[in-house]
């Protein structure tokens, strides 16, 4: 898996889009602790406050094909921190893969989480990837605004009617 890093601006600040990998698990841990509840809320599907080592590991675990996730990072004094992330995952049908995006408080409503979720899809297109879903809270407006801006189809889960999936084809 070799896939490099982008520079954009974001409201005057360069921001790096690039693979997470293991070497993040810190970064990440950081991300989510700094997390409001309802990021972490709409993000996991629960209450959450930080996560335990071993789920962090997994979570900067990808293979590049059934997994994947970009980071996005600004530097300030020298220290890189973690203001968005965008991943899919392995699901149980071939070249279907659930996604994810979060975004650090801060930095929503700037258009980080569009940047993240193209740089997702194109990647996923180069790797035999033909579908995304995303699990989501009803009440989630900002992943519902993305849903629109990205044509994707909305359907109730059927396993809990307070959460919503997104799909589109890519």
């Amino acid at each position: 898996m070799t896939t490099s890093s982008a520079q954009s601006k974001i409201a005057d600040a360069p921001v790096t889009i690039r693979p997470l990998n293991l070497a993040d698990s810190g970064l990440e841990g950081d991300f989510i602790k700094n997390l409001s509840e309802e990021t972490k809320h709409f993000r996991f599907l629960c209450a959450v406050k930080e996560l335990p080592n071993a789920e962090l590991k997994q979570l900067c675990t990808v293979d590049g094909s059934r997994s994947m996730a970009f980071v996005a990072t600004v530097t300030t004094n020298g220290r890189e921190t973690e203001i968005g992330v965008c991943r899919y995952a392995a699901s149980d049908r071939d070249n279907v893969r659930e996604m994810a995006i979060t975004i650090a408080d801060s930095w929503q409503h700037r258009g980080l989480a569009q940047l993240l979720l193209k740089r997702l899809i194109d990647y996923a297109k180069g790797h035999g990837v033909t579908q995304l879903y995303s699990v989501n809270r009803v009440d989630d407006e900002a992943m519902a605004e993305i849903a629109t801006e990205f044509r994707m189809t909305k359907n109730p889960d059927p396993d809990d009617a307070s959460q919503v999936v997104y799909s589109m084809k890519i």
